[in-house]
């Protein structure tokens, strides 16, 4: 075996014979049917990827896990996803599930409509949430009936994950639930309409009364900085 291969970058063939496998694995696993990991990579090490080490095509599956957490799919269970993928291997990646019809989720795709938000976040909390979202920065002012802000489902679904039911205004159990899930509200501590960013680090989860507060009780300027102190995640705008 040449043992420099790994040293070389992986060409698109390669890295496309490595989703196919991984994908039939995937499916398997939806299936709930048995598969073997280290059968799949033997093969591959015998036939289109030969010459790659057992643990270059292993780290090879974990870059495919991130790209498809990033598309707001499933991923094989027994793959954790790499913490950094490079862009260009990226790109590849994308490209062979392109090839193979697999596209990114509309359920993580950024809204404006107020109740699609709401749906998206909760199916995207009916899964694992893996890799914090990158959000909105400047979120955008479109035109509907009225006007509403462009918002990003994968930082609703977020929050209230990290929440996990607990108002982080006053540490209160959720008052209800809502389709089985705990119910709390996303405030935007600086407010979209004062160009706040839809971002992990400007959204919080309130129980009604505590978003409430932030909006019309006379102590709502010090409730609300009162956040920033309780809440490690969160950064003045």
């Amino acid at each position: 075996m040449d043992i420099t291969k790994d040293s070389i970058d992986w060409s698109d063939e390669e890295l496309a014979a490595a989703v196919e496998t991984y994908l039939k694995m995937l499916a398997l696993e939806k299936n709930g049917q048995p598969f073997n990991k280290a059968h799949e990579n033997r093969l591959l090490r015998q036939g289109p990827i030969a010459g790659r080490t057992e643990g270059s095509i292993e780290f090879r599956m974990q870059n495919i896990s991130a790209v498809l957490v990033q598309m707001g799919l499933y991923r094989i269970k027994g793959y954790k996803p790499a913490n950094n993928v490079g862009s260009g291997v990226e790109q590849q990646i994308r490209k062979a599930l392109t090839a193979l019809r697999i596209f990114e989720s509309d359920e993580t795709a950024q809204t404006a409509d107020e109740q699609i938000l709401v749906r998206r976040a909760s199916k995207l909390l009916q899964q694992p949430i893996e890799k914090v979202p990158d959000g909105i920065a400047k979120p955008q002012k479109v035109s509907i009936v009225g006007t509403a802000f462009v918002r990003d489902p994968k930082v609703r679904a977020w929050v209230l994950n990290e929440a996990n039911g607990i108002c982080e205004g006053c540490g209160s159990n959720a008052p209800f639930e809502v389709d089985g899930l705990p119910f709390l509200e996303v405030h935007h501590v600086k407010h979209l309409a004062q160009k706040g960013s839809d971002r992990i680090t400007n959204a919080v989860a309130l129980c009604p009364n505590c978003h409430q507060r932030c909006h019309r009780s006379s102590d709502r300027g010090d409730f609300t900085k009162g956040l920033y102190s309780k809440i490690e995640r969160l950064k003045e705008e």
